[in-house]
């Protein structure tokens, strides 16, 4: 009988009949080795760094110093009295409209003329002490020329003349000062102005006797306001006699009021360990809205510059561009240049620092452009060396 050969089936037949009959176990394999070479091939290409940046803009700049400080009128005086007694009438009152020379309140007379009349009295008194003074040195002397007395008598009598004359000026002195205190009694506006404060009330006791009391508070313009706001040294220096200032009320919390710095006072005062100087404001005040005691929130303008270049601090705080680019040359520092990514590519252009505030600072450049990216570090740095750097730094140049 003959043998019959029964054909095997190739490799590749019976690897595809096994997937075919494993298909799960399979495909997990296959895409575990597709994986696998995909990481391989992704891992083993460079590295391409990635860079955090900051954009330049165009617009404009302001350089201002803030503070608080309560207006005031510019001339502000103050009313008392300079004799004691019971006030016998008032008449004027807060707000009132006086004129230089008006009568604003009267102390009750009597006492005051009393001691008028005493005066007036000794004064009388002291001259008919003089007139006869007067005749006895007359005869004196007659009698002592025709040899009648001796010159002792004489010369007596003409001390009493002399002494009656003495008090006949004394007695005057003394009745001009009662007469004078006698028109303190009445009290009158020393200028034109508004009153903003009445300090006493009819039938109070003024007692004069160790320091004048204040009667009444007088503005003397209401017009023209000045603002005393602190300053403290840390800006003092930038603050300069007539540079231009912006302020708001609580009052009037949609409108902005304009003044001139008027002067920066010199005398320090020191309040919670800080050193402050008063730094004085003018203010026009013709519409009459601000009124004395409002506090102002002021905003001095130092300096401004419109439509420049400009970026964030942050973009300054690079202090070696090795740190960022490892291809950075060596010859470039950032005091002088900044890097910017252009295209994919590092580009160091040449700048200078021009106004700078709190949060941005001004780009003097030929070269850069608006929308220019300045390279500040690099994806997945840490960004502790750049505050050190950046404290270490301190603020730009002002």
């Amino acid at each position: 009988m003959k043998e019959v050969k029964v054909a095997r089936p190739s490799f590749l037949r019976r690897f595809f009949g096994w997937f075919w009959r494993h298909k799960v176990w399979s495909s997990l394999i296959l895409l575990c080795l597709i994986g696998g070479g995909a990481w391989w091939f992704l891992s083993s290409r460079p590295e391409k760094p990635e860079y955090v940046t900051v954009k330049v803009s165009r617009g404009d700049l302001r350089q201002i110093v803030t503070a608080t400080g309560e207006i005031n009128p510019v001339n502000t005086i103050s009313v008392g009295s300079q004799v004691s007694g019971t006030i016998a009438d008032i008449f004027v009152d807060y707000n009132s409209h006086v004129t230089k020379g008006q009568k604003l309140l009267e102390i009750e007379p009597s006492v005051l003329q009393a001691s008028v009349d005493e005066a007036k009295a000794s004064l009388e008194s002291a001259q008919s002490q003089l007139n006869l003074a007067k005749n006895d040195y007359e005869r004196s002397k007659t009698l002592y020329d025709e040899g009648f007395i001796a010159r002792a008598e004489m010369e007596q009598s003409q001390t009493n003349y002399e002494q009656a004359v003495q008090s006949v000026k004394r007695m005057q002195s003394q009745y001009d000062r009662a007469v004078t205190n006698l028109g303190y009694a009445t009290i009158t506006s020393p200028v034109d102005g508004t009153v903003i404060s009445r300090k006493v009330d009819k039938g109070q006791t003024v007692a004069a006797s160790f320091q004048t009391p204040d009667l009444f508070e007088i503005a003397e313009d209401l017009t023209k306001m000045q603002i005393e706001t602190a300053v403290s040294e840390a800006d003092i220096g930038v603050i300069k006699e007539g540079q231009q200032v912006n302020f708001t009320v609580d009052a009037y919390p949609r409108k902005t009021f304009n003044g001139v710095v008027k002067q920066v006072r010199l005398s320090p005062t020191t309040t919670s360990n800080v050193v402050v100087y008063t730094v004085v404001i003018d203010v026009d005040n013709t519409d009459l809205h601000l009124m004395p005691g409002m506090t102002a929130f002021v905003t001095i303008l130092v300096s401004e510059q419109r439509d420049v270049l400009k970026s964030q601090n942050a973009a300054f705080l690079v202090r070696n561009f090795k740190n960022i680019i490892s291809d950075a040359p060596e010859d470039i520092r950032p005091e002088s240049h900044i890097a910017v990514l252009r295209n994919g590519k590092v580009e160091y252009i040449k700048y200078t620092k021009g106004l700078s505030t709190a949060t941005e600072t001004e780009i003097v450049s030929t070269e850069l452009q608006p929308d220019d990216q300045i390279i500040v570090g690099r994806v997945g740095q840490s960004t502790s060396s750049a505050a050190t750097q950046a404290r270490r730094r301190g603020p730009g140049p002002m």
